[in-house]
């Protein structure tokens, strides 16, 4: 009788240690941290009128010798350097951005091209903050000897709170998109577990250079416009099952 119980007693131990071990086999495999996780993608802009501009501007000679092709073109830049100082330009901003000489040749004999005179070339970069100034400095640039106008930049000195402006646009975006698709998928957003933000410079939107011809009855126009900035944000969110 006793050899009974101690069987009967055996076979339960064995067949509780077969479930316990049935149970472990089947448990679900570990949560995978990316399983949860939403991301989004936003981008926020902000428009700003351009509060500074710059003239890149110069004056081309040519002469049969160097040495005359370089004394021609530094009258002509110092009546243009003259001519700013006279706009209102302040000597910190007028700064010499490019300055060459190089020989001319006569190229009907390749073999043995044939130098016939020198050419100089000599650029000057002015900045203002007074944008209703260019044309004028521009009219007051060709009359002064410039023959070579490159272009006019207009920028804005102080980017950070537009920056800060674009950013809070897209990380609202992001989220309110970030809540849409949760919602759609009928889970609910987490916290935030990571941001990453690309920004990229201000672009301009509607700058525009009229150049006529000089007129002393009024300056060349010039307008402004705006340029924009834009931020785009990426965030990833947990999901609340």
């Amino acid at each position: 009788m006793k050899k009974i119980i101690l069987v009967a007693a055996s076979v339960l131990a064995i067949s509780c240690s077969a479930q316990t071990g049935i149970a472990h086999e089947t448990a679900p495999a570990p949560y995978h941290e990316k399983s949860g996780t939403l991301y989004v993608s936003a981008t926020g802009q902000v428009s700003q009128a351009p509060d500074q501009a710059s003239v890149s501007a110069g004056v081309v000679t040519q002469a049969p010798d160097a040495a005359s092709a370089m004394r021609q073109n530094a009258a002509q830049m110092s009546a243009a350097f003259k001519a700013l100082k006279e706009a209102g330009i302040k000597q910190r901003d007028i700064q010499t951005s490019q300055m060459s000489l190089r020989p001319q040749y006569d190229r009907e004999n390749r073999k043995a091209p044939r130098i016939t005179g020198y050419e100089v070339r000599n650029t000057v970069t002015a900045r203002t903050e007074k944008l209703e100034k260019v044309g004028a400095m521009l009219d007051a640039l060709v009359s002064a000897g410039i023959n070579n106008i490159n272009g006019v930049t207009f920028s804005i000195r102080d980017s950070k709170s537009a920056k800060d402006k674009a950013r809070l646009e897209a990380i609202s975006a992001a989220r309110i998109k970030a809540q849409a698709m949760a919602k759609a998928a009928g889970v609910s957003l987490g916290k935030v577990l990571e941001i990453r933000e690309n920004t990229g410079g201000f672009r301009p939107e509607a700058n525009l250079l009229q150049v006529r011809a000089f007129s002393d009855a009024s300056p060349t126009p010039i307008a402004a416009g705006e340029q924009t900035l834009s931020v785009t944000v990426n965030i990833s969110y947990a999901l609340d099952q």
